[in-house]
């Protein structure tokens, strides 16, 4: 009970800054997604799911790894709400002014103003995903879905 609590208030948290720095709860087009599947559309990073599901996805399997090498003797239950509270601070950062603003000089993203605090929250539920899968595959799966994310980002 006291993990679940402990996850529950990192997410409530993250909620409450990104709120508090000017973030929609929810696409300003009105209505929610579950999926939403254009890269280089308005809705992209405003619904629950989109194509950068995947790379929360894999942040939960090198998060995974990454705390079993230096914590693999704290319980999964302790290293997964770090890997929680890691990702939310993620996501405040992924989303702060900064970021957003050089993003979109770096990128030809003018009009990009930040995930919504529904895609943010969909992509936390995304690494906590990614962790499990981690913990309960083999490592060599594992690796390969890594390896083959980022090669078809990059190159396919």
């Amino acid at each position: 009970m006291l993990y679940a609590l402990a996850g529950v208030s990192a997410i409530l948290l993250m909620m409450l800054v990104e709120f508090l720095m000017g973030r929609l709860p929810i696409c300003k087009c009105g209505y929610v997604l579950l999926w939403y599947n254009n890269t280089n559309g308005p809705g992209n990073s405003q619904h629950i799911t989109d194509w950068y599901t995947f790379s929360h996805i894999i942040h939960g399997m090198i998060l995974y790894g990454f705390l079993w090498l230096v914590a693999r003797k704290m319980p999964v239950k302790t290293r997964i709400i770090m890997a929680i509270i890691l990702e939310c601070l993620w996501e405040i950062f992924e989303n702060s002014p900064f970021i957003i603003n050089r993003y979109r000089t770096a990128t030809f993203a003018i009009d990009y103003y930040g995930d919504t605090i529904i895609n943010s929250l969909g992509d936390v539920f995304s690494m906590c995903f990614g962790f499990i899968l981690a913990r309960k595959l083999p490592r060599w799966i594992t690796i390969v879905l890594i390896i083959g994310w980022n090669y078809l980002r990059f190159y396919g």
